[in-house]
């Protein structure tokens, strides 16, 4: 059976059903599992002796949260990441998330109306977690985002994706030219509609959706190998084992 991808109306229905009285996730426990299966992805492709700073960029919302949790356990592996967030969330599990990356004495740049500490960052990092926008993201890109995302794009550093390429619209992909352009993407839950012409690695993750969700929402999602929190998917949208 052929794998699913989800329009941005399908998607937020499952994202509300997971932490609804049915599905009985906690939104915590759902950024915790995402941002540990976008922290092995980019492990599984970027190893640490290699590619040892990890710029993880983060937006105000869940992608951005989902982001701290990976740069935590990024963190744990043996990676050094580094923060840029520029825009950070204002609600309480953000705050928290960040402190337990400031814990782990994982730095962030300081807020700064320039781009210039972005720039520093750039000029010393080996791989890119792009964890600005996610599916509810329209066009266009707003400030603080609408400069970073250029330089970002520009770097020529390998870039990994959480979700959806940060720019993308979720149904009709990078159809006006102006989203990052990921060497790697981990789509979360199922891959979206708008990511169906990627051609780079592409990795599914979210490893938390309940069979009576994938049979009701018919997602046919692959079977994830041994105790992996990834699968790769090949171009025909099936798995492919690790």
């Amino acid at each position: 059976m052929v794998l699913r991808y989800l329009t941005a109306r399908l998607a937020q229905q499952i994202d509300e059903e997971l932490m609804n009285v049915s599905g009985a996730f906690s939104l915590d426990q759902l950024m915790e599992l995402a941002g540990l299966a976008c922290a092995q992805t980019l492990a599984k492709c970027y190893d640490k002796d290699n590619y040892p700073r990890v710029l993880v960029c983060c937006g105000p919302g869940n992608q951005g949260g989902d982001g701290l949790v990976a740069a935590r356990h990024l963190g744990m592996f043996g990676y050094k990441p580094t923060i840029y967030m520029p825009k950070p969330g204002s609600k309480d599990i953000y705050k928290r998330l960040q402190q337990q990356c400031t814990n782990m004495q994982i730095p962030t740049l300081p807020p700064s109306t320039s781009l210039d500490p972005l720039k520093s960052a750039l000029s010393s990092t080996d791989v890119i977690l792009d964890a600005i926008f996610g599916f509810s993201f329209k066009p266009p890109v707003r400030a603080p985002f609408d400069t970073a995302l250029p330089l970002l794009k520009e770097s020529g550093l390998p870039i990994v994706s959480v979700d959806i390429p940060s720019g993308w619209d979720v149904e009709k992909g990078n159809e006006i030219g102006i989203g990052l352009e990921p060497d790697v993407l981990v789509s979360l839950t199922a891959p979206k509609e708008g990511v169906r012409l990627f051609r780079g690695r592409h990795f599914l993750g979210g490893r938390f959706v309940p069979k009576s969700m994938e049979e009701k929402y018919q997602l046919n999602l692959p079977e994830y190998p041994g105790a992996e929190q990834i699968v790769e998917l090949t171009s025909e949208g099936k798995e492919q084992k690790l």
